[in-house]
């Protein structure tokens, strides 16, 4: 295994990018006319299959007014399509630079759980991912973590090995299951160990870390 194929595969939200908007559930709850905590349960309820590219927006937002006995019509689902891609457009532009960076030293691969119409509005904003090594987004690839198959995807997309990566997530289940598929795996919680991590790693030359 060379240097060159080391690769550091990473997730996007909670890592290179942050969370939802604070009071962004409530304000699309409001949109629609809703309870937030019953527009809450059903936004998550029903996201799994919208992340894994199972349901389109469209159809994903009118499950979501059905659940709440809101009517469905175009210009609402348009309207919570648009603000929900909003909330999560926000990224940490430390960890962007520190991503692009690590590019000398290795290659760089995001794997997220994110709706195919959201990857679009992603790529159109930040076209720094377009210069990254392969970027998975789970509605494009039509697997979201921590289902074995988007791991799959990236070892087999990328020509690698599964030793041949190190994966960083900010989530347990999702560091676990990168692991049970024999990449190294490091759960997220800041720059500064992550740098240690990278750097320990890439010195070992082994697919092992912390």
């Amino acid at each position: 295994m060379t240097i060159s194929q080391r690769i550091v595969l990473f997730d996007l939200y909670g890592v290179i990018a942050l969370h939802q908007r604070p009071g962004s559930l409530a304000q699309m709850a409001a949109r629609c006319d809703a309870p937030e905590d019953a527009f809450t349960k059903a936004y998550w309820e029903l996201r799994p299959p919208y992340d894994a590219g199972r349901l389109s927006a469209q159809e994903y937002w009118a499950e979501v007014l059905r659940l709440l006995s809101r009517p469905v019509d175009p210009a609402t689902v348009e309207g919570l399509r648009l603000a929900d891609i909003d909330s999560w457009s926000r990224v940490d532009s430390r960890m962007v630079a520190f991503a692009q960076s690590l590019r000398a030293r290795a290659r760089v691969a995001v794997l997220s759980n994110i709706p195919a119409d959201h990857a679009d509005a992603l790529l159109a904003a930040q076209p720094w991912l377009r210069s990254l090594d392969q970027v998975a987004f789970s509605g494009k690839i039509k697997a979201a973590k921590p289902d074995p198959a988007a791991f799959r995807h990236c070892i087999s997309t990328m020509g690698a090995e599964a030793a041949d990566f190190l994966f960083v997530d900010d989530r347990a289940e999702n560091v676990r299951t990168a692991q049970a598929e024999g990449m190294a795996g490091h759960l997220f919680s800041g720059l500064d160990d992550l740098e240690q991590v990278i750097d320990g790693w890439l010195a070992a030359g082994s697919g092992s870390a912390g």
